[in-house]
């Protein structure tokens, strides 16, 4: 069984001198000896080292208190995420299942061994808790594959205690530049090793699947280097192209998908809708910039993004609904409520939960999924460019932005026609996705355009929030006489459903009333 800890820590580099002394540091009562601790530790990747580019690290340890299989995944600097499982002579299924995104059909391979000899001390306060642990590694590094090179050095690493104050770490680093101690220059010993034991620097650019096989820098009619910014200069001193800008927006969704996989598969919060919102952002560029990239192409790929976008939504949804029911049923009046509806709304979202949660880690684990991510990284490592994407960026992004603003007017303005009733509220949810996808455009390109991009962004923002309310509305209805049925047929009182139900229809009124207002902000920006 897999189990999480939060690890924040920093590392510095070491001499023959030691570990200074830590009693003056504010806080600390006393440094206990534990002794030293002889470690041994594989780590695995791919033979392209893609975990190791992305700061990844996967490793099996002998030694030690937490010997066993460690998967390190990276939060921000100086904090990753460690799931550990037990000791065996295989990689357990639970982290295979958390680096499938980026190994793919690979076999994760021995590449670097490390054996540490850490001489650990516990920096504790007045009444012995435990603030940090700090170690004096020895390290011996040996490549065991893409080389055959070793190393050794001293390193110093400071581990705060869970639940600490990282506010602490401040003072320890105070203490350890004071007697002249520096930070390392490698954010891990992995990454040290693989520098020391190896000519051939690792690409830290590497793509999420490809491992820096992807030419970011491809020649054509994109023109050379990838960045951002209308008119600005690249890397290689000419200007920025079209190409260049999109392709790079494009490789953030690509390793924002990439990225989140894991986080989806631990129910991380808000990770399935950052995911989806991924995969939205990539097809809608697919659709917006078809000046710059040909739809030939990117369409197959678009329509896989759909199918995904779609499987995490299964979940996402049945969360805000259920999110949303629970905080309409609690502000209801106890007089108001008739009936087991507290249990009924529980009970229907534990099964809806329990069935679509096994569903999408099935989709996660699915050789469509991966040939998908397959597909992205083909795609960008040798995009289908034309002709536009030699224009400048500022240029092609204006014209992609007032297209998609049109086609939003014509879908507002049909619904805003329609009498209330079904064909109205398939209207207004058709320009709701139209909406996302116009604020998506608006997003990527705020780099290129600047202010009326981000104008254009918060206004169209607000159209889609009161567009996404009345679509809520509707999906709490659709729930509200399901949930009705049931219990009328179980013999319950259906009276409170009928109440929630009347108080949507309500939300769903204000919402459409709310909507040309909203919408007429959208019309006076003047965003490109």
């Amino acid at each position: 069984m897999a189990e999480t800890k939060r690890e924040i820590e920093r590392k510095y580099a070491a001499d023959d001198s030691g570990l200074p002394d830590l009693t003056g540091v504010a806080g600390v009562a006393a440094v206990l000896d534990q002794g030293v601790a002889e470690l041994d530790a594989t780590y695995y990747d791919t033979p392209d080292l893609r975990l190791a580019a992305a700061s990844i690290t996967l490793r099996r340890r002998t030694g030690g208190s937490d010997a066993g299989w460690h998967l390190k995944l990276p939060v921000s600097p100086g904090v990753r995420d460690e799931i550990r499982a037990p000791l065996s002579g295989t990689l357990p299924p639970a982290l295979a299942a958390l680096v499938r995104s980026r190994v793919r059909d690979g076999e994760p391979v021995p590449v670097v061994r490390l054996r540490s000899a850490r001489d650990v001390r516990h920096l504790v306060d007045a009444d012995g808790a435990l603030l940090a642990e700090v170690s004096l590694d020895t390290v011996r590094a040996e490549r065991l594959s893409g080389g055959s090179g070793t190393a050794q050095w001293t390193e110093i690493e400071v581990e705060l205690a869970d639940g600490g104050d990282p506010a602490f770490l401040d003072r320890v680093d105070k203490r350890l530049r004071k007697a002249g101690v520096r930070p390392a220059k490698s954010p891990s010993k992995l990454a040290r090793a693989l520098a020391e034991t190896d000519p051939g620097p690792l690409d830290a650019d590497a793509g999420a699947g490809s491992a820096g096989k992807e030419s970011s820098g491809k020649e054509g009619p994109g023109g050379a280097g990838s960045g951002k910014g209308g008119g600005k200069k690249g890397s290689s001193g000419g200007h920025v192209t079209a190409g260049a800008y999109v392709l790079a927006y494009l490789r953030e969704q690509r390793d924002a998908i990439v990225a989140l996989d894991p986080a989806v598969r631990q129910e991380v919060p808000d990770a399935v809708h950052s995911m989806r919102v991924a995969t939205r952002r990539t097809r809608s560029a697919f659709r917006s910039y078809a000046k710059v990239l040909d739809r030939a192409v990117t369409d197959p790929v678009g329509a896989e993004l759909k199918w995904l976008a779609g499987e995490l939504g299964v979940d996402r949804d049945r969360e805000v609904l259920t999110a949303h029911l629970t905080a309409a049923l609690d502000d209801l009046p106890a007089t108001l409520v008739a009936g087991p509806v507290h249990d009924r709304l529980h009970s229907w979202a534990r099964e809806r939960h329990g069935g679509s949660r096994r569903h999408l880690i099935g989709v996660l684990d699915s050789r469509r999924y991966l040939n998908l991510l397959d597909a992205l990284d083909a795609l960008l490592a040798d995009p289908p460019l034309r002709r536009a994407a030699a224009a400048k960026p500022a240029k092609v992004a204006a014209k992609a932005v007032r297209k998609d603003v049109r086609k939003l007017s014509v879908l507002v303005e049909q619904a805003l026609w329609l009498p209330p009733g079904q064909e109205r509220d398939v209207a207004l949810h058709e320009a709701r996705k139209r909406a996302k996808r116009t604020r998506y455009a608006a997003e990527a390109a705020e780099p290129a355009l600047g202010a009326p991009a981000r104008k254009l962004v918060k206004s169209v923002k607000s159209v889609q929030k009161v567009l996404g309310e009345h679509q809520d509305s509707v999906m709490a209805r659709t729930t509200l006489g399901e949930l009705a049925a049931v219990a009328h047929a179980a013999g319950e009182s259906a009276f409170t459903y009928g109440v929630l139900y009347g108080r949507e229809e309500h939300r769903a009124a204000l919402s459409e009333a709310a909507l040309p207002e909203r919408w007429e902000k959208v019309r006076r920006t003047t965003a490109v």
